[in-house]
């Protein structure tokens, strides 16, 4: 009752208002009233519905009734349980005191009355105790009612219902029973643990305890498996929640009931080509079962990597690769989120499983005799989709499929063989007799003739996983030469050079019509310039061959300086520069590492080349780089948005104005090589322009001698030339070393064509040094304005704030002032009424004494009165006896003296 009335005082003061809070609270009252005090009981239940019918329709009506309402319900369920239908209508009271009225959200910043009622209910643990007892009762309506209830109480307080559950003997229990009561009763039970289990652990491991496996099996299997409706969904959710975050699940459903079950929902039944939306968001959800079965469990779990290395040797063993081949390359009809889910388990499945890659390597799809292996098939889906999220999620399979497995790569690269000139340029579906190798090379070239590099782009994707660090992969790629597109030029081009002119293509068609398609192709340079990068990577061949046509250094210094480009292109095209320098063994003239970095600082700038590195690391895609896909869980609200995927819907909200393809481009391991590439350039650009050029032949003519001078004169003079020459030579090579370790470390702005103008090693020193000066005092003006406009912003708020404080605190001092007074008042009203009462209580009692001592001494009287007459009879018959009664009664007297005296002694 305190709780209530605090609440009560909170409310009146704060959130009611003159337009709406009076009347309501009124009426409210009134109500309140003829339930609790009422006599007829077809009234009471009258007041009850008129109640709920103002707690589902007015926030005024549910602050009111949060504010006196709770102990009147409250006691109506406890003392008349046994009047279901006063019952009935207290909890659809509380449920509608609980639920949002959509209509009538007020602003942001107000507190809601169903959060606050909520919490007033959630306080107390008996109150929970008490709406689970409920549960047990014989009424339908009161069960499914205080269902409701608690899913209103969850949604609004979760963490204070879990913990008031859990402290409630078999209160997990109890909800579990009702798994087993009619439909409608399991169904809300269903719901309402879905939510209680998404983040309480310790209500999970109960849960699963008190059989939860079987009986999510088994309603599942009651609704007809993926077929179901969302019943179906709801216990696939349960069953998520359950495995997610926990190892000891995952393993206890592994070793008693084991996978069977869940791969049985995954199996297409009836007719496969139909998929309704609920049937696609169900096997999303199994999908989803089998990823966290494949991550394992939470990464603090030290059982995590036995425990995932396990499952994924048991699915594969329960053949799930079948039905996840059926879903995502076999059945034409399924969705496209169900494809891009079914391709992205079979990836996280072969994943570092020697294994799992060999059972998918070996693994053949159709029927007799049109088998084909299953990378082939995937490989035609990731050239021939329309959708990018397809496209996306086949190459992650690639990806991981080539990942650490070495010999799965050089598999692949074998059978890189070209066709003939009439079978490369036959369309893309009369590949189906080609093999792996001979798909991915037609693809690399079928986009030429037409003008569509983004095939190209996507095999060139897939080749990048192909040879990623293998060397052997590399050096064979290497070697495939593709005939000449003109047959007047007669001599064969090296895949490689085939490469870099699609890069220039691809570059040329951004701009074609004047038309911006940057949104549609910028991600194909991107993924063409990661082919190029991976390839030269500790090849020395490879850039060999990239360097022997001069143009391709020509245009990649020119694409590295181009403003136009996005500043991940240019950032990959600087590193690709890079690696001609740090991996070229070449002594050719114009084509070694010193003969690079010339025509870097001559053509770009190394200020400007290093700031290409700079850029691209502030990078979103840099800064947001993860070491896998994230997924986000499915639940009834985010389940139908996932099932209806297109492409360009479901973009990463972390990458903003990212294409969600350059995502998987620039992916972390990807990220973290780049960096260190990064690291490795500036170490060898610094040592380039520490050392000296290979060996030139300088005769300048004070070599000559002289007409007239002597050989000891000459020797002496050629002898002074040469000290001053090589002091010359150490100085300008120590500002060199200088001025590339500051280069290297620091970048700088883009001023390159000033900096060519500068011949001088002092002068070029000093430009560099007021230049940086330059750039930290913009940079400092910068950091100042936006200081100071951060500073007025706050300054403003809190003027604001300080006058909206103010404003409250002036009305809670009315407030204050108000309750004083009235707090004076009524104690000079309880000090008057206390004097009077106890003049009143004096005289009462005074007059009860008065009472009370007339009524004992008449008492006293009769009884005296009838001891006298008995004395008198006893005298008489005394003396007619011949005794002397005098006598007798003297000593009587003297008797009972003497024995006062004795007690009086002993008191003493």
């Amino acid at each position: 009752m305190d709780l209530v009335a605090k609440y009560q005082g909170v409310v009146g003061r704060v959130f009611r208002n003159e337009n709406s809070g009076s009347s309501e609270d009124s009426y409210v009252e009134r109500l309140l009233d003829r339930i609790s005090n009422g006599v007829l009981a077809e009234d009471r239940r009258a007041a009850m519905l008129e109640l709920q019918s103002v707690v589902s329709e007015s926030r005024a009506g549910q602050m009111a009734f949060g504010a006196m309402g709770f102990p009147v319900i409250l006691s109506v369920l406890k003392e008349e349980r046994d009047d279901f239908e006063m019952v009935r209508g207290a909890l659809e009271t509380l449920v509608g005191a609980l639920s949002p009225i959509g209509h009538a959200k007020g602003p942001a910043n107000e507190v809601q009355p169903t959060l606050m009622n909520s919490d007033l209910l959630s306080r107390e643990v008996d109150n929970i105790s008490l709406l689970l007892s409920l549960l047990s009762e014989e009424d339908f309506y009161v069960r499914y009612y205080t269902l409701q209830l608690l899913t209103a109480l969850l949604t609004n307080s979760p963490q204070r219902l879990q913990e008031a559950i859990l402290s409630i003997p078999r209160g997990i229990t109890r909800l579990m029973d009702m798994l087993m009561d009619r439909e409608v009763i399991r169904n809300e039970a269903l719901l309402l643990l879905t939510y209680l289990t998404r983040e309480a652990e310790e209500i999970q491991k109960i849960v699963v305890f008190e059989g939860a496996f079987e009986k999510i099996f088994s309603i599942i299997k009651e609704e007809g498996g993926s077929e179901g409706g969302v019943v179906v969904q709801d216990c696939l959710e349960l069953l998520n929640n359950l495995l997610r975050n926990s190892a000891s699940n995952q393993v206890l459903l592994r070793e008693t009931m084991g996978f069977d079950q869940l791969l049985s929902v995954l199996k297409l039944r009836g007719t496969t080509y139909k998929f309704t939306q609920e049937k696609t968001i169900n096997l999303l959800s199994v999908l989803e079962t089998i990823n966290l079965l494949i991550i394992g469990g939470p990464e603090t779990d030290p059982g995590r990597d036995s425990n995932k290395l396990t499952n994924k040797t048991v699915l594969v063993q329960k053949k799930v690769l079948d039905h996840l081949f059926m879903l995502g390359v076999e059945s034409q009809w399924a969705p496209v989120p169900v494809r891009c889910a079914a391709l992205h388990c079979i990836g996280d499945l072969i994943a570092n499983h020697p294994k799992n890659l060999e059972e998918l390597a070996s693994k053949r799809l159709g029927e007799e005799p049109d088998l084909e292996p299953a990378l082939n098939s995937v490989l035609r889906i990731l050239l021939r989709t329309s959708s990018k999220q397809e496209f996306m999620a086949a190459d992650y399979l690639f990806k991981n499929f080539c990942q650490q497995n070495p010999d799965g790569q050089t598999m692949l690269a074998s059978t890189l063989i070209l066709q003939p000139q009439s079978m490369i340029h036959a369309p893309v579906e009369e590949d189906i007799n080609m093999s792996f190798g001979s798909m991915l090379l037609h693809g690399l070239t079928t986009g030429e003739n037409e003008g569509d590099v983004e095939t190209c782009s996507r095999a060139a994707s897939v080749l990048s996983h192909v040879i990623k660090g293998n060397n052997q992969c590399k050096e064979k790629v290497l070697q495939i030469e593709l005939e000449a597109p003109t047959p007047i030029l007669g001599r064969a081009e090296p895949l490689l050079h085939r490469m870099v002119k699609y890069l220039a293509l691809a570059s040329s068609m951004k701009s074609k019509d004047g038309k911006s398609s940057t949104s549609e192709n910028v991600f194909v340079q991107p993924i063409i310039l990661k082919l190029l990068i991976i390839w030269l990577s500790d090849c020395p061949n490879a850039v060999q061959c990239f360097l022997d046509s001069r143009p391709h250094l020509t245009y990649l210094l020119e694409l590295v300086s181009n403003p136009t480009t996005t500043v991940s292109v240019r950032g990959l095209a600087a590193v690709l520069l890079g690696e001609c320098v740090i991996y070229n063994k070449s002594n050719a003239s114009g084509r070694d590492a010193y003969s690079i970095v010339d025509a870097i600082s001559q053509k770009v700038g190394l200020t400007s080349y290093f700031l290409k590195f700079d850029e691209m690391q502030k990078s979103s895609l840099f800064t947001s780089a993860k070491p896998f896909l994230p997924r986000k869980s499915l639940t009834r609200s985010s389940a139908a948005s996932m099932a209806e995927i297109e492409d360009g819907a479901n973009e990463s909200s972390d990458q903003k104005n990212e294409h969600p393809m350059l995502a998987s481009v620039f992916d972390s391991p990807f990220v973290y090589f780049l960096k260190r590439l990064e690291a490795d350039i500036r170490e060898k650009m610094v040592e380039a322009y520490s050392s000296p050029k290979s060996q030139v032949t300088v005769v300048p003519a004070e070599l000559e001698q002289r007409s007239g001078e002597n050989d000891v004169d000459y020797i002496k003079r050629l002898k002074t030339f040469v000290e001053k020459q090589c002091h010359e030579i150490q100085d300008l090579l120590s500002r060199n070393a200088t001025l590339a370790e500051d280069l290297a470390r620091t970048g700088g702005n883009n001023s390159s064509s000033l900096e060519r103008k500068v011949s001088g090693g002092s002068d070029r020193v000093q430009l560099e040094t007021l230049r940086r000066d330059l750039q930290e005092a913009s940079q400092r003006i910068e950091t100042l304005k936006a200081d100071k406009a951060k500073a007025e912003s706050e300054a403003a708020t809190y003027k604001n704030l300080a006058g909206k404080t103010e404003s409250d605190l002036k009305s809670l001092s009315d407030a204050y002032n108000s309750l004083e007074q009235a707090n004076f008042r009524l104690e000079k009203e309880v000090d008057a009424l206390k004097s009077g009462d106890i003049e009143a209580l004096k005289e009462e009692a005074r007059e009860e004494a008065l009472k009370e001592s007339e009524a004992e001494l008449s008492d006293l009287l009769v009884c005296l009165g009838q001891e006298q007459s008995k004395v008198e009879k006893l005298s008489t018959r005394l003396r007619e006896l011949g005794e002397d009664v005098d006598a007798l009664l003297e000593g009587i007297g003297d008797d009972a003296g003497a024995d006062d005296a004795d007690e009086d002694e002993d008191e003493d």
